[in-house]
């Protein structure tokens, strides 16, 4: 097995036919159609041109709804980072934040934030219940190692673990392993009880001591920019009177009294870095909490084996090519510190061409900063950062729109999207695809006819199986076997796949 491995990192098992189950967008309990394998190992750019042909991940488990039976039609949608400009609202929401951080003012009244996405047990419902129908064991090294930091809690963790995390105020500082940490950084409070120093020149305004502030930090930076992984303020590009870029809008210079110190780390999820254990007991209570809270679960729900094979545990092998992300390609957890504790966090998997966004869950204390919209706007900056070392990386991919549930319609609002028409898988600009969906729920947004899907698969005896640990094209295999169904189970894999995954992702069969 170590030999197929070098060959193809990519493991996978299809599950044939089609299942039903309930729909967490309209409850439906039998209308959620979709497909699925399980995924055992698989690289980042076979997952990249998967999510290119509709399919998605949660954990180990690959899937792709059946467009034209279920209930509520997945659509596959992607931001265009570089040219994205936030809107009123979102703006809104970033002023919110720093308002927040600076005085420790709280909105009240509506909180900007977007519907919530269904539960990750629900978006993906057959997951659990093909797991155990079909007797599979996920990896389970990371559920044994949080079950011992839950028997470890209030124990201290490692000294030089802790200082990795903690002593972050310095933004020259690195988290070490390839994990940065990108921070607004908030300096200390002065010491009350000290008055004006009349031998100093008289205060300044406010205002004029950020602008002198960001100036010299923008002065003492590189012509390369910042550090590694820190999202630094870029010198502004916009003329006089143009409306702020995103990074200057989240970036904003704060007062050195500031209330509040917010940190952005992302650390490698899978395989776990030392980072991501040390922080994965705080990170499943805030989880944990906002399933209770924000969905209705009981005390006792998630598990912890719930929380690591839906949020923790992946089939992407990590990567790191010289020409990619500091960072590298594959799955992390990007972690909103909030005065030292997480509020929220951001599930992403970086890919060749995009930051896919995978799951966010968040403190619902702190529901009243629209940490919703908050993290997406962060994501789409941190891809614009990852764009500056890997240049094909331009994308934000947002999951699933669902144009026929009207509170799932948000992802919609960040301009210009595309969506990915599920017959002939070529992107449409969104704006093309809403008149026909206000019409039906199910759409092909090519407008061209004759066009066809051009990843098809052609040839599907060129594909890879994994049988009896010996790799072999299927039009050797199928000389071998006689078994009822296997050709028409093999040939649906095909065709949902694409040639070029069939012919690179081992397909296993016993």
């Amino acid at each position: 097995m170590a030999s197929c491995a070098a060959l193809s990192p990519s493991l996978v098992e299809y599950f044939e036919g089609e299942d039903f189950y309930r729909c967490g967008y309209c409850k439906n309990e039998s209308g959620s159609r979709s497909h699925g394998m399980w995924a055992h190992s698989m690289t980042v750019q076979d997952y990249q041109d998967l999510i290119d042909r509709g399919w998605r991940r949660s954990g180990r488990y690959v899937y792709k709804p059946v467009m034209n039976q279920t209930c509520c039609p997945q659509y596959t949608i992607r931001c265009r980072s570089l040219q994205f400009q936030p809107s009123k609202s979102h703006k809104k929401v970033l002023k919110k934040m720093l308002k927040f951080l600076a005085k420790g003012e709280i909105s009240k009244g509506n909180c900007e934030d977007e519907p919530m996405e269904p539960s990750m047990e629900d978006a993906v419902a057959g997951d659990m219940a093909l797991i155990n129908k079909l007797d599979l064991q996920c990896d389970l090294n990371l559920q044994e190692s949080l079950e011992r930091e839950v028997k470890k809690k209030g124990k201290s963790t490692k000294k030089e673990e802790s200082n990795e995390f903690i002593q972050s105020q310095d933004k020259n500082e690195e988290l070490g392993s390839g994990e940065p940490s990108h921070a607004v950084d908030v300096h200390t409070a002065p010491k009350p009880g000290k008055g004006a120093d009349l031998s100093k020149p008289p205060c300044r305004k406010a205002k004029e001591i950020r602008k002198e502030r960001k100036r010299l930090k923008l002065m003492q930076q590189s012509p390369a920019g910042g550090p590694e992984g820190f999202q630094a303020p870029r010198e502004p590009k916009t003329k006089p009177n143009q409306p702020k870029s995103l990074e200057e809008l989240i970036f904003e210079s704060l007062p050195e009294d500031a209330s509040h110190k917010l940190e952005v780390r992302v650390v490698r999820s899978s395989p776990p870095s030392s980072q991501f254990k040390a922080t994965m007991l705080e990170s499943y209570q805030v989880y944990k909490r906002y399933q209770m809270v924000i969905h209705n679960h009981s005390p006792d729900e998630p598990t912890v084996s719930q929380f690591t094979g839906f949020l923790c545990t992946s089939p992407l092998e990590p990567e790191t090519p010289p020409n990619g992300p500091d960072c590298g390609y594959g799955s992390f957890h990007q972690q909103y510190w909030l005065d030292g504790k997480i509020i929220a966090v951001g599930v992403i998997d970086i890919l060749p061409y995009c930051v896919s966004s995978v799951y966010l869950y968040y403190d619902p204390d702190y529901s009243f900063l629209s940490l919703g919209v908050y993290s997406a706007l962060r994501e789409i900056a941190f891809t614009r950062q990852l764009h500056e070392k890997a240049s094909q990386l331009s994308y934000y991919y947002m999951g699933f729109y669902i144009h026929s549930c009207p509170k799932m319609r948000y992802k919609g609002h960040y301009r210009p999207s595309d969506l990915l028409c599920p017959e002939t898988y070529v992107w449409v600009p969104i704006e093309q695809c809403l008149p026909s969906l206000e019409n039906s729920k199910y759409c092909r947004f090519n407008q061209d006819p004759e066009a066809a899907d051009e990843g098809r698969s052609r040839d599907p005896d060129r594909l890879q199986v994994l049988y009896k640990k010996a790799i072999l094209p299927y039009g050797v295999f199928k000389q071998q076997q006689r078994e009822p169904g296997e050709e028409a189970a093999v040939l649906q894999y095909a065709s949902l796949v694409g040639q070029a995954c069939s012919e690179r992702m081992l397909l296993f069969r016993n």
